[in-house]
């Protein structure tokens, strides 16, 4: 993101960004490319509207033995404080953070994910 001070703008990382690696399913994540792409964002703020709503409903109930067989590493950043969240809840309901992400998907609310620029914004000196 991009900061105004003094009238220039200076380029900061955003602190609130945590790098994460995990394990999803492959086909969902195609899926969730192409549902991004069509909407000029991308995969990683998708899944965070789905991981928010998840919090709200305090459990979920996932059957391991219908977990996807077509798992491959998945690369990206998340808000800190919503991924600390999720490891809690992933933990209290005895799941894994993975299957926390892969259940996210059917909350996903494309109209209030970030677009694709949002990393490139412009926020004034705090």
């Amino acid at each position: 993101m991009w900061k105004n001070i003094n009238g220039k703008l200076v380029h900061v990382t955003d602190e609130s960004r945590v790098k994460f690696r995990t394990n999803i399913s492959k086909s969902i994540l195609n899926k969730l490319r192409d549902v991004a792409k069509e909407n000029h964002t991308h995969v990683n703020y998708l899944l965070e509207t789905g991981l928010k709503e998840i919090l709200t409903l305090g459990a979920i109930t996932i059957d391991k033995k219908k977990r996807p067989k077509d798992r491959v590493q998945y690369k990206t950043t998340y808000d800190r404080d919503l991924l600390e969240k999720i490891r809690t809840f992933a933990v209290k309901n005895n799941v894994y953070v993975n299957d926390v992400i892969e259940y996210s998907v059917r909350f996903i609310d494309i109209e209030n994910s970030k677009k694709q620029g949002h990393k490139h914004r412009i926020i004034k000196k705090e």
